[in-house]
């Protein structure tokens, strides 16, 4: 990298620095002004499509979704290269899920939708209270606190099990799927964790989610991203172990370094790069485990406290492939409902890694692979599973499906099981808002820049993006590549 010139370094070539890079390059920062490390053998960081089964068309080990059309950034890029997929495959038509009970027993479709209709309303009505707490005027630090300590598990409970309402047992197992469902996309243990308070911060954008893209996958987003930038301007398989700022201009130069940049990072293969400014991206997970030693000096109390207090969570898919599908043509998904579920208050507070695959939710059907299924699981089961040898794990899925399905289950021929809580390069899949944490006030301090605005001189040296940025688009694809924007305007402006 010639040691010339104004320079900006990005670490991570996912989407979130994705979105500085291509915003940085159509501005003119260009050549030897702009340059991205990452540190595996390919773009895309949480986004990873792979072609692991015998059919070989795409299958997504990482994000999956794009949440709404309106405004949302990917689905435009997706729209405008024709990347989306059409009719079943996208997601959005014809599904049909079918519930059972562990006694192998079909739940009717009007009990099912009865009780996730009630669910989806009372998840509004938890929306709403982060409006009650931090609406109107005076007070709001005081209500804050008070309700910071209030998790979105208890309103769930309160809500559905009011003395207005009544429920067979049935139902109240469709709750706790629902509940458990919830965890997916907060990706926390228990809805009993997640901070009630804070919910309604994260926004949505309006229209039809996708979960399945076209024959090249989530991927595709990627590469259209990647073909934007200058060629020679991303380094793969460049880990960085250390980032040394605030580097005094004498100092610098001392060291034979041309133009004396502020700021040093040196790669794990004991390469080095001088910069002006370098943007952040990596995961909180990651940051969790090496915030406190990577940076020198030291980042500020306050952002390694927003590193801390931040949850991110497990997620994990559980890719089953058969020799032929046992399921009839149609079904999109086999829902588990059990009598008692990882979100009932005793299973929360008791052994719950004797009963981890209770997190399975079910398993669903998998675009343009008829003989595949997926399940996901989230939380500490999730890392537990992670401790688990692929064939235990495959043989318990199996085990389920005939016990809740009764159907004559086909030779397994292939079990996948994703690895992002235990990947050194991620450590999880995406944050929550853990019990008496604020939000805003975490991350707002994980996204500030070090140091500030103080001197201009010497500011903005270290940029800091990525989904646990964004206060109200946290968890999303589209969260991660707006926060990769927004810190790329912010050394443009």
């Amino acid at each position: 990298w010639p040691r010339s010139g104004p320079r900006i370094l990005i670490i991570g070539c996912g989407l979130a620095g994705l979105g500085a890079a291509v915003t940085l390059a159509k501005s003119g920062v260009r050549g030897s002004k702009l340059l991205v490390l990452e540190a595996l053998d390919r773009a895309g960081g949480r986004v990873h499509t792979a072609r692991p089964f015998r059919l070989g068309h795409a299958a997504e080990l990482g994000a999956a979704w794009i949440h709404g059309e309106n405004g949302n950034p990917l689905y435009r890029l997706a729209h405008m290269h024709g990347l989306l997929a059409t009719g079943r495959a996208s997601g959005q038509d014809g599904d049909v899920d079918h519930f059972f009970t562990e006694r192998g027993e079909r739940l009717p479709s009007g009990t099912v939708s009865q009780v996730c209709k009630r669910f989806s309303e009372i998840m509004g009505d938890a929306f709403g209270e982060t409006d009650r707490v931090y609406g109107g005027t005076g007070g709001t630090e005081a209500r804050s606190a008070a309700a910071g300590h209030r998790s979105v598990g208890d309103f769930l409970d309160e809500k559905f099990f009011s003395p207005s309402g009544s429920w067979d047992e049935a139902s109240k197992g469709v709750f706790e799927w629902c509940k458990r469902i919830e965890c997916t996309d907060e990706a926390c243990s228990s809805m009993y964790e997640f901070n009630l308070s804070e919910l309604g911060h994260y926004s949505g954008f309006e229209g039809r989610f996708f979960n399945s893209l076209g024959p090249r996958g989530f991927s595709a987003i990627v590469d259209t991203l990647v073909d934007r930038l200058p060629a020679g301007s991303v380094i793969f398989n460049k880990a960085v172990s250390s980032i040394h700022w605030g580097l005094r201009t004498e100092q610098t130069a001392a060291e034979g370094v041309a133009g004396a940049h502020p700021v040093r990072v040196v790669c794990e293969d004991g390469s080095e790069f001088h910069a002006d400014h370098v943007i952040v991206t990596v995961s909180l997970g990651y940051l969790k485990a090496n915030g406190a030693s990577m940076f020198h000096p030291p980042l500020p109390p306050r952002k390694l406290r927003a590193i801390e207090r931040l949850g991110f969570g497990a997620v994990s898919k559980i890719f089953l492939e058969f020799e032929s599908p046992f399921w009839p043509d149609g079904w999109d998904s086999m829902q588990f409902v059990w009598n008692e579920g990882p979100e009932d208050r005793a299973i929360t507070a008791g052994s719950w890694k004797d009963s981890w695959y209770k997190k399975i939710t079910g398993f669903n059907s998998v675009a343009r692979h008829p003989n595949v299924l997926c399940g996901w699981v989230t939380g500490r089961e999730a890392r537990h599973m992670d401790t688990l040898k692929s064939s235990v794990v495959g043989d318990m899925c199996v085990r389920l499906l005939r016990q809740f399905t009764r159907l004559p289950v086909s030779r397994l021929v292939q079990v996948l099981v994703t690895t992002w809580n235990k990947d050194r390069f991620f450590q999880g899949a995406y944050t929550y808002i853990p019990l008496g944490v604020n939000a805003r006030t975490e991350q707002q301090a994980l996204a500030e820049p070090v140091p500030g605005r103080r001197d201009p001189q010497t500011s903005l040296q270290v940029l800091f993006a990525g989904e646990a940025t964004d206060v109200n688009f946290y968890t999303t694809t589209h969260g991660a590549l707006l926060s990769g924007q927004r810190e790329a305007r912010r050394l443009l402006n």
